[in-house]
């Protein structure tokens, strides 16, 4: 069968889903009500980035949350208000987007590139006790591609050395690890909502918190240094303006009457293609291979696999879908094939540790060979396709398999 990148036919050519969605009827209600207000911002007096705090804080299972204009602000401000700071080492996956090493740099602290579970990709208990010294401040477990980390491990090993555990949950809205939504597990959780993530104001970020002293410290970090109910001019710490606006927050807050349903969606949609994954036919020569693990299974050797979720993984919100390859291909060329028969699939993060601009900053790379084969073996499916219908799964496993044994 003639790849479509040299002249065949390919498998899709209908559209995937768009991102974001269209606005629906209570998000334009709630916008609408902002704009003729006026009060569009968060010191104006409106109401919409307060509800959207108590509604995220809520469902996160925390007491506290302050809106933010983006995650990257959200993640240094929960450090600078847990007291993380110059000096201080702060332990980060080395996969994961770079964002959360850049916000430990901005917090004037150094960031500490940890490798990840080699099966899993998630920071584990193991690689951040390798990664721990004496100035180790805090850890940044990340929930990756909506998969919770595994996160009773790493808060214990934390306990036990005194440090403090922000959850980047960027990715992960609506995810729960042990039935406990995440976000509320560690002592700040932060997420966002860019354009790409499961709720999208544009920009804007959110963290939220369990405890009162935490919460009043990191609101002051985005407060210019007020203290909450303190005095409009009075500023008894130094803070900066992070505030999100009442405009976004409108946009957000009927989102989460539909999260669930899109992460059932999304769900459903990964479901099938791990079916679909099953039964595609080893490319030539790997026929029969029977490699050990998940590579193999009921039919012999299987030349894609979805990566699988952390141990403790009770609701996985499905931003992304990982993909692990176990052939030999040339990403470049699997990447470019693929767009052309119809299924766009995105390749995924560099270790954290080959960025020289990370390293030329002053992060420490931990050795990362686990992040090092993630680089070269995983690819992503990226959260609007997984918006598809279920049955839209057969094309990308009809795809891939065009592609590995074409």
């Amino acid at each position: 069968m003639t790849l479509a990148l040299y002249g065949g036919a390919p498998v899709r050519t209908s559209p995937w889903p768009a991102w974001p969605p269209p606005l629906d009827g209570a998000q334009r209600e709630r916008v609408t009500a902002v704009l003729d207000s006026g009060l569009w911002g968060a010191t104006q007096g409106g109401s919409a980035c307060a509800e959207l705090a108590g509604a995220f804080a809520r469902r996160s299972g925390a007491e506290h949350a302050v809106t933010v204009g983006n995650a990257t602000l959200g993640l240094f401000a929960a450090l600078r208000g847990l007291g993380v700071g110059p000096g201080d080492e702060v332990i980060v996956p080395a996969y994961t987007f770079v964002a959360s090493a850049t916000a430990v740099l901005l917090a004037g602290a150094t960031p500490v590139i940890a490798d990840v579970d080699a099966d899993d990709l998630h920071l584990s208990a193991d690689t951040v006790r390798a990664a721990l010294t004496p100035r180790t401040a805090a850890i940044m477990p990340v929930h990756l591609a909506g998969s919770p980390a595994d996160m009773d491990p790493l808060t214990e090993l934390a306990t036990r050395h005194g440090l403090a555990v922000i959850e980047d949950a960027a990715q992960a809205h609506g995810a729960t690890y042990r039935d406990r939504p995440v976000g509320g597990l560690g002592d700040a959780g932060v997420y966002s909502f860019q354009a790409s993530k499961a709720m999208t104001a544009g920009e804007g970020g959110l963290i939220v918190c369990r405890d009162q002293a935490v919460h009043d410290a990191v609101w002051s970090v985005c407060n210019l240094g007020r203290d909450p109910g303190g005095a409009w001019y009075g500023h008894p710490s130094v803070g900066w303006n992070l505030r999100l606006t009442e405009i976004q927050a409108a946009l957000l807050l009927p989102w989460l009457d539909r999260l669930d349903a899109e992460i059932d969606r999304r769900n459903a949609f990964c479901a099938a293609l791990e079916r679909e994954l099953s039964a595609i036919p080893a490319p030539p020569g790997h026929e029969g291979a029977g490699e050990p693990g998940e590579r193999a299974g009921p039919g012999g050797f299987r030349p894609v696999t979805v990566v699988p979720r952390p141990a403790g993984t009770t609701r996985d919100s499905r931003h992304l879908l990982m993909l692990r390859l176990h052939v030999p291909v040339d990403r470049s060329f699997l990447l470019e094939a693929m767009a052309a028969e119809g299924v766009p699939l995105d390749g995924g993060y560099p270790p954290l540790g080959t960025m020289t601009a990370l390293t030329g900053a002053g992060a420490r790379p931990e050795p990362c060979p686990a992040a090092e084969a993630a680089a070269r073996e995983v690819v992503w499916v990226r959260q609007s396709m997984l918006m598809d219908d279920p049955a839209g799964a057969a094309c990308v496993a009809e795809a891939l398999a065009k592609v590995l044994t074409g």
